[in-house]
């Protein structure tokens, strides 16, 4: 491998970024109150909460496992949770990258290519991300009356704000660059390695087509449920572990979920700082202070991460010095 000074320049800042908004997040409270309420908190739930996390990636690798099996590659669950687990790891140093990482253990230890991993991988970020949209649309429709303020000051002002403020004639001309770059790509992939690129076609196709070819859909539907029915238990859970959360119910914690699902989504390392500040002023919709949501925040953050660090390391010790995993 050759070291590419501008990637690792693009993760530095966007690092650095995360850490900004941490920051800003931080900025102006009281940080002793924070370290006392997280030095004082419950780690019983802060271990349940810890433990629902884990069942949700197990759940994730049983789905994807389906997806697999679907295109007649035989994939072992012990195989796909170890992929699993180490994609998860590598997201905390590069975000995005635990993705490729996660494709990138399944060709080690199944042999199944590369891109028709990816394929099912994308297949199963699509479902994430639907489930996400219908969670958000279920939030704005059952609580309409705690988040509407919230939505209208802080993102549609915000966003309209924005836009007043954008040349257009500068997207339109971007526009037509990425167009005609995504056309000469296209080109050059058929012209020069026309073999290679039907090859890389076909196996995204099969990896697109997973969850067409799936007997039992039903199962898997279940499995992207399940995913998000323990992320949210994980944030119910953490409620009771400090004082200043522990009257929440659930449909605070099913707020939670989704504002920190478009925490997750952003390009930072493990979502640091944005998930913080998320968390945070969605658990200020319940009347609970800022200060108090981002110790809260603090508490679920840092028990996922420990939890990635160590299963995740296992793992990775796992695939590395195991020729094969059953």
């Amino acid at each position: 491998m050759t070291f590419d000074l501008k990637t690792a320049l693009k993760y530095i800042i966007l690092f650095l970024i995360g850490i900004g908004v941490l920051y800003l997040a931080f900025r102006g409270q009281d940080l002793g109150k924070i370290w006392q309420e997280i030095k004082t908190a419950n780690y019983f739930w802060v271990i349940t909460s810890a433990f629902a996390v884990w069942i949700a990636h197990v759940l994730r690798a049983l789905r994807w496992q389906m997806l697999y099996q679907s295109i007649h590659y035989k994939v072992s669950f012990w195989n796909a949770y170890h992929a699993v687990m180490i994609g998860y790891l590598a997201n905390l140093a590069l975000p995005r990258f635990g993705e490729l990482g996660r494709c990138s253990v399944i060709h080690k230890t199944e042999k199944v290519p590369m891109f028709a991993s990816i394929g099912t991988v994308i297949t199963e970020r699509l479902f994430d991300v639907l489930v996400l949209f219908l969670t958000s649309l279920a939030m704005i429709t059952f609580q309409y009356d705690i988040v509407s303020d919230f939505l209208y000051d802080t993102i549609y002002l915000n966003l309209t704000k924005k836009i007043s403020t954008l040349n257009y004639w500068w997207l339109v001309g971007l526009g037509v660059v990425v167009l005609v770059l995504a056309i000469l790509m296209v080109y050059f992939l058929r012209k020069k390695v026309s073999k290679k690129f039907l090859r890389i076609f076909v196996s995204l196709r099969q990896g697109f087509g997973s969850y067409g070819k799936l007997k039992q859909k039903g199962l898997f539907l279940t499995y992207t449920s399940g995913i998000w029915v323990f992320y949210s238990l994980s944030m119910y859970f953490a409620f009771s572990s400090i004082g200043a959360t522990s009257g929440l119910h659930f449909n605070a914690a099913f707020t939670a979920i989704v504002f920190s699902g478009f925490a997750m989504a952003a390009p930072v390392q493990g979502g640091i700082g944005v998930f913080h500040w998320m968390v945070a002023q969605s658990l200020v919709l319940y009347a609970i202070s800022f200060k108090d949501g981002l110790a809260y925040a603090t508490i679920i953050h840092s028990s996922q991460v420990l939890l990635i660090l160590a299963l995740g390391s296992f793992s990775l010790t796992r695939v590395l010095f195991k020729k094969e995993i059953k």
